[in-house]
Parts: C-alpha cells; structure tokens; sequence
C-alpha cells in the first residue's frame, strides 16, 4: 500500500522472490499525495487504504511509504494485527553507516530534518558523518514520470550532496525507481563507486520471514496482480510502465 506508485519497488522486490505469489496493490489516487497532509489525515487514509487491501485476505501487508510508515504504523498494525502482519518501511541508515564512511540522506523537504529521521541517524548512525538532503518536487515528479522535472530534482539534490560521501540512502520509496540516475548524478570523478541504499529488497525480504516463506525464484511461476485505486478495482496508472519494475508486474497475470 502507498498512496501512489511509491510501492512498485517493494512490490517488485516481492515479485522477484516469490513469482507465484499473488498481489494485491493498494493505492490513494483519490488523496494523493500524503506528504502535505496532517499526521491525523493521513493516517486516517492510510488505515482506509489499508483496509481495501485486508478485504483480500492477503498473507502480509507491506507499507510500501516511508511518510506513512512514520505516522500511520502503529494504527495499521493495531487494526490489522495479529491476523495481518504489517511491515513497514524505514530508511536503510543502518546499514549504509556499516561503511564508516560518510554518507547522505535523500528524502522528502518534509523529512529530511524530521525528528523520526534524526533518531534514526543518532540510534544507528552516531559517529559517522551523515548530511540530510532535501529533495524538492522529486518524489511528485516520479510520481508523474515527468522526464525534465526528474532530471531538474536529481541534479538539484546532487549539487547539494556533500563530493566526499560515499553512499546515498534512499529516503523514500519513489527514489528508488531513478536509482541509477541519481548515481550518476552523485557519482564524483577520481571516487570510489558510489554506494546506494534502498529499503525494497529488505521489506520485501521481512514480508517473506513475518509469513514463514522462503524465497522460490521459479521463473515459470506467475502470481496474480489485483490493483486498488482508493478501493476500487483498476489499473496500474499509466506512469507506473515508464519504470522497469512497473513493467515486470504488469506481465503479471490479472486476477481472476
């Protein structure tokens, strides 16, 4: 669940690890974009998207927005849980300060600073030195997969991403789908390779663990995808198919 197409990258992390594994998207074009909105408002969205998904019996649900995870966990998983496991999604700062080496934060305007980020930074970060990046319009632009305004956001962030850090934390689910323009954009001539860190393939991973299911890459296995706009039946929105991992679901099999 998200409230848009911020979810493709778990999504597709999930679709990777088990192909039979049928999919229930669940997104809010109707109140769109979360960010801007209160913590109480948005929660209140989210528990409703939330609550589409649950009426397709799903094994787990995956938080696929680290906005929503930050406001609106703890009232998922008190409705959903425990006959639902909820799993969310926080920034990967744990592991990139594994490196010891610099690193910078890419997140939303509205994040970056934030005291939930910040915690994170002095719990699994202190000593390592760390610079929160704000990302102005990028997540909105994705979103849209509007070409020039990604292009004009990924190079703003990088020319405020300090030349000497060597891994990027991805700090919202929608970054991940232009990961490797923003690794050319950071990547410095003469430094070592760039480092980025996103959550998709760990969420995904902890779905998996939370049901008691292992990974079974079958390749001629094929799951089916249900799509949720605001909970109606749809769908994937059309810019989902500009990115490769809204391409590798839509060749999944529709439900049935």
């Amino acid at each position: 669940m998200d409230s848009g197409i911020g979810l493709l990258a778990a999504t597709a992390a999930v679709r990777r690890l088990r192909p039979d594994a049928d999919l229930v998207l669940s997104l809010d074009p109707d109140g769109m974009p979360w960010g801007p909105r209160t913590p109480e408002d948005l929660t209140q969205r989210a528990v409703a998207v939330a609550e589409a998904a649950a009426a397709h019996s799903p094994d787990a649900l995956i938080v696929g927005c680290n906005t929503a995870t930050v406001h609106a966990l703890p009232a998922l998983r008190a409705r959903l849980e425990p006959g639902i496991p909820v799993i969310g999604t926080v920034p990967a700062i744990k592991p990139a300060s594994a490196g010891g080496g610099p690193f910078a934060i890419w997140a939303t305007p509205a994040t970056t600073g934030s005291s939930y980020q910040r915690g994170l930074i002095k719990d699994f970060a202190d000593g390592v030195t760390v610079a929160e990046v704000p990302c102005f319009g990028l997540a909105e632009a994705v979103e849209h997969a509007d070409e020039p305004a990604i292009e004009a956001a990924v190079a703003a962030a990088a020319a405020l991403t300090p030349r000497d850090v060597t891994t990027v934390v991805l700090g919202c689910t929608h970054y991940e789908l232009v990961a490797e323009r923003i690794r050319t954009a950071v990547q410095r001539p003469g430094f070592p390779p760039l480092a980025l860190h996103g959550s998709a393939g760990a969420v995904a991973a902890q779905a998996l663990r939370r049901i008691g299911e292992q990974p079974a890459p079958d390749a001629a296995a094929s799951g089916t995808l249900t799509v949720l706009l605001s909970g109606r039946e749809g769908s994937l929105p059309e810019p989902a198919l500009a990115y490769a991992e809204g391409r590798l679901l839509q060749a999944i099999s529709p439900a049935r």
